[in-house]
């Protein structure tokens, strides 16, 4: 009875540290696709800040231009 019980315990062990490498592959594959989403995530915020460059570039643009709309309007006297 008691060599039935250990090889019981031995076979629900064996089973165990099948299911926990199973789970350790799965951990690993998880970090490594983790990895890759940190680095779209980061690329992704570089590129807005980028485009938020690009934005205040043509707003002083645009105001650049209004300045020089409104001194001609006054020169001409249309404005």
């Amino acid at each position: 009875m008691t060599e039935t019980v250990e090889n019981l315990v031995l076979e629900h062990l064996r089973a165990m540290r099948g299911d926990i490498a199973l789970i350790r592959d799965d951990i690993r594959e998880i970090k490594t696709r983790l990895g890759s989403l940190e680095n779209i995530v980061s690329s992704i915020k570089r590129d807005i800040a980028d485009l938020y460059g690009e934005v205040a570039a043509q707003n002083t643009r645009y105001d650049r231009l209004t300045d020089r709309i409104e001194r001609i309007e006054r020169r001409l006297d249309i404005g």
